[in-house]
């Protein structure tokens, strides 16, 4: 997505709203409300199970609802509504196909053996699984994505307050780090969990005002579809599917088997089921059933993100009287860039109180995501890195106070990150990127090391360093010579986001052979030290005697049932 999310390095000729009294206020208590939930719960974190797991004392509607608020980010609002802009409901597949089937997944497949082994995080599955040198280059290269990511939120959202509000860069940056520090420094991922939860409502509060009066606005649906149509004859902005036959009839440049492989198979399941940042979330559930239940919660509201996220892109062109272009050409002639159509509709249909509440679900949703980074890296680094490689007799107070600092660190980094974002031009094209270097062959070492009893130590090691430096070395050849595209993507006509979903694919794929040829030429472990982490020597609670409407098999079905009638009906 070369134009997606790209980062302006002057300031904006002039700012698009005015807070009013009333709207400052809303912000005011907003970050008063988050500060205090910090300070409140900070007696509740005395052990290292309470800061890093929450105690482990979550309803599967808590962890469900913070599962779904931690990826409902600054990328989810500004860069996916600029995405929809431009590739209109094409976005849509990043939480349809690029979610649903993998959420889930992780919650009736994945969750018995992240649960059951007690284990505080992904990288702390493959110790078990497959050692300490899997565990050691999964919490190291996991570590490095989350204070990139980190940094994004920080960036994005000090970025849109700049341009919506006019307000000094250093000074977003600044005040939006320092709180997220200190709340989640205080109470740990207890606080992180029940900020969420409340962002969460938050976010939704302030974010249905526009899809609400832009629809009534253009008469429905239907009204929006010929309004886009009529506004835009050249591009197909309203197809889910029908347009994906071929690379040049779409506005993304992507072929349907880049979508259902590249997305559905590899990135999505890749992020939903082995990414920290997500996952610790569930493994705070109180009990197995929560702890399934919980992402089968997240991904029936998932379904309903696209209301709030997508529809403002799509009603962007519609109603909008000028046309966006990429922040470069917008930068040189002065007009509205694509990442602008959010502000650009709250300064459409909101006014004093209403535009409060508007930034306010904008904060909310940034320091969400950052704070979902900074917990997660916290736990990676004092378990996995500080506790595996340089402590590992360490008390529990100890972990606990390096936890602490730990999260005033990942907070510090991601502010230098956050300047570092500021030197690239597309922060989507980055992210994707990201996850097709770390997530995609993660991916394939998890599963792997739970379905294949036979995946050894070495297999599970040696194929995730494979897929990782191969997915690098596809972005270099590149970079390098852009021909390559044609052998990566499939086609010389594939666009960025393309290549970042057929990128994914391959490293997957090379992870997997490679886990799979070392395996067979090695020693696997006994199958007395599998018990707990494998299927078919684990056992796992069943649900019998629970009433079908009880069971989350029966929910789960209900979800993926209405996933294929919306995929359908938006064909």
């Amino acid at each position: 997505m070369t134009y997606l999310f790209l980062l302006p390095q002057g300031p904006p000729a002039t700012r698009l709203l005015s807070l009013r009294f009333v709207d400052a206020l809303i912000i005011f208590l907003y970050f008063l409300m988050i500060l205090g939930i910090g300070f409140y719960l900070k007696r509740f974190t005395k052990t290292g199970k309470d800061f890093f797991l929450a105690g482990r004392s979550m309803t599967a509607w808590v962890a469900g609802l913070s599962f779904l608020a931690a990826n409902l980010g600054s990328l989810e609002l500004m860069g996916w509504a600029a995405s929809a802009y431009q590739y209109g409901i094409l976005a849509t597949h990043w939480y349809w196909i690029g979610a649903i089937p993998a959420m889930l997944f992780l919650g009736i497949f994945m969750m018995p053996f992240y649960y059951i082994s007690k284990t505080h995080s992904v990288p702390g599955y493959l110790k078990l699984r497959f050692g300490e040198p899997a565990r050691a280059l999964s919490a190291i290269t996991f570590g490095f994505m989350t204070v990139l990511m980190s940094g994004i939120n920080i960036y994005s959202m000090a970025l849109v307050l700049r341009v919506v509000l006019g307000w000094n860069i250093n000074f977003s940056i600044w005040m939006s780090s320092l709180t997220v520090a200190v709340y989640v420094g205080l109470g740990g991922l207890l606080s992180a969990i029940f900020n969420e939860v409340l962002q969460f409502v938050l976010i939704w509060l302030g974010a249905l005002l526009i899809p609400i009066l832009g629809l009534v606005e253009t008469g429905g649906w239907h009204g929006l579809v010929q309004r886009i149509a009529q506004n835009n004859p050249e591009q197909q902005y309203t197809h889910l599917w029908s347009t994906l036959g071929n690379f040049s009839d779409n506005p993304m440049g992507i072929h349907w088997t880049g979508i259902v492989f590249g997305l559905g198979a590899i990135i999505s399941f890749g992020y939903w089921t082995t990414d920290f940042l997500v996952v610790q979330r569930v493994i705070t559930a109180k009990d197995f059933r929560s702890a399934q239940f919980a992402p089968i919660i997240g991904a029936a509201f998932k379904m309903a993100v696209p209301f709030i996220v997508i529809l403002p892109g799509l009603l962007g062109l519609a109603v909008l009287p000028m046309r966006l272009v990429g922040e470069s050409q917008a930068v040189a002639t002065g007009g509205h860039s694509y990442n602008e159509v959010l502000p650009l509709m709250l300064a459409r249909y909101c006014g004093p109180g209403l535009l409060g509440l508007g930034i306010t679900a904008l904060m909310a949703g940034f320091m969400s995501g950052m704070a979902g980074n900074v917990s997660a890296f916290a736990t990676v680094w004092t378990y996995d890195i500080y506790g595996a490689l340089f402590r590992k007799n360490g008390t529990d107070a100890e972990y606990v106070r390096m936890g602490r600092w730990c999260t005033v660190l990942g907070v510090l980094i991601s502010i230098g990150t956050a300047y570092l974002v500021m030197q690239f031009q597309s922060i989507m094209d980055y992210v994707q990127a990201l996850f097709s270097f770390f997530i995609a062959p993660l991916f394939g070492t998890v599963l792997l090391g739970m379905f294949w009893q036979r995946a050894t130590p070495a297999g599970g090691f040696w194929g995730l360093l494979s897929g990782t430096l191969s997915s690098i070395g596809m972005w270099a050849w590149v970079k390098v010579d852009h021909a390559a595209l044609a052998y990566i993507a499939l086609s010389p006509k594939a666009r960025d986001m393309a290549e970042n979903m057929y990128r994914a694919l391959w490293s997957w794929i090379i992870c997997v052979v490679v886990t799979v040829v070392v395996s067979l030429v090695t020693r696997p472990k006994p199958v007395s030290e599998l018990t707990g982490l494998v299927y078919g020597h684990t056992e796992i609670p069943t649900n019998k005697g629970l009433q079908l409407h009880q069971r989350p098999i029966f929910w789960a079905a209900v979800v993926a049932a209405v996933f294929i009638i919306l995929n359908v009906v938006f064909w």
